[in-house]
């Protein structure tokens, strides 16, 4: 699939499905938009799939695993092992993603699209590794434009064959160590803010460890120059083959007319380059939660997108995605089951002036 194709073929959502969408939540024997950010949410849906019989049962977690060649400049706490030991457990259904995934019903599909280690039999897991691991970006670019494309639109790839088999609405996670650093460093160029002000602690650095992925950041932006008008030039100079196929998922997801889930900081990264690619893609998007991470709210804020959940998650996986699935779900229930004023013989509830 080619990257001009592929943008080619996402359109907005259709306008008409939300106004009738809309029409039924009006019409429900309740308080008026009394169910807020989840009653625009079942809207925003309608217009995504084209139709206000709206449906998320059958659902999916993508999660890309990459490692980055920056975690030898002492920027996280532990090292490239750790994406290698938990990828390989994504398959044997043994992280906290995966029992949460249980309880919302969601099917797992873990990517090996960059770890550094070779992993050896993990059933259901997906094998697309552009590279062992991105470079150093400190020093040089993290990988090649080509490499930073491959990623996309394999991503991209991947979302059309879930729409395919039927996935009604998916959801982004990644595991990489070292991504909030790439994830900081990308969110530094498309939102032309400091670093100091969008760089976190990430899983838990030290004030001396914060102090240096800040010096880490400033200095691979000062060299490589990343131009933040090209998203994919961002991609490949600073980011992260984890972020890459994270933001294929959100463009193809948006050309199969899919609602998408975007978990925390690092999914909101991929989300912005995805838009920033494509806008109409800001269509298909859904925000699940606002991480702890200082970017957070200032990527939602440029996407345009409200959280459902408020509870200080920052762990990573997807789990924030997973977790509004259930919340979703209920909100659909009162879409599809409640009777209406008319129904009840009871005076309808008029909108505020």
């Amino acid at each position: 699939m080619e990257l001009t194709t592929l943008l080619q073929a996402i359109a907005p959502a259709d306008r008409r499905a939300e106004e009738l969408a809309q029409r039924r939540w009006d019409s429900i024997a309740k308080p008026l938009g009394s169910l807020g950010r989840l009653e625009a949410a079942v809207v925003r849906i309608a217009g995504m799939r084209g139709t206000p019989q709206v449906s998320i049962r059958r659902r999916a977690l993508v999660i890309m695993c990459a490692d980055n060649g920056v975690v030898a400049e002492g920027v996280t706490q532990t090292g490239q092992e750790v994406t290698a030991a938990v990828t390989e457990n994504f398959t044997r259904g043994a992280t906290s993603v995966c029992a949460m995934a249980r309880v919302a019903g969601c099917d797992l599909y873990p990517v090996d699209i960059g770890v550094a280690a070779d992993l050896g039999d993990c059933p259901g897991l997906i094998r697309h590794k552009v590279a062992r691991g991105t470079r150093n970006l400190l020093w040089e670019p993290a990988m090649t434009r080509p490499q930073a494309e491959d990623a996309l639109c394999f991503g991209a790839q991947l979302a059309q064959e879930l729409a395919g088999q039927g996935y009604e609405l998916l959801a982004t996670g990644e595991m990489g160590i070292g991504n909030t650093t790439t994830s900081s460093a990308m969110a530094a160029v498309l939102l032309d803010r400091p670093v100091e002000e969008v760089t976190g602690r990430g899983a838990g650095l030290s004030t001396p460890g914060l102090r240096r992925k800040v010096e880490v950041i400033r200095a691979a932006i000062a060299r490589h120059r990343p131009d933040p008008n090209d998203p994919l030039d961002v991609l490949a100079k600073v980011g992260g083959l984890d972020i890459a196929g994270l933001t294929g998922v959100f463009l193809g997801a948006a050309a199969a007319r899919l609602p998408v889930l975007v978990d925390g900081f690092i999914s909101a990264v991929a989300a912005l380059a995805a838009v920033r690619l494509c806008p109409a893609a800001a269509d298909y998007l859904l925000a699940s939660h606002i991480s702890q991470e200082p970017a957070a709210a200032m990527l939602l804020e440029a996407l345009g997108l409200s959280p459902f959940i408020c509870a200080d998650m920052r762990l990573g996986e997807g789990s924030g995605a997973v977790a509004a699935m259930p919340l979703l779900e209920m909100a659909l229930a009162v879409y599809r089951e409640m009777c209406t004023f008319q129904e009840t013989e009871i005076e309808a509830y008029q909108p505020l002036k």
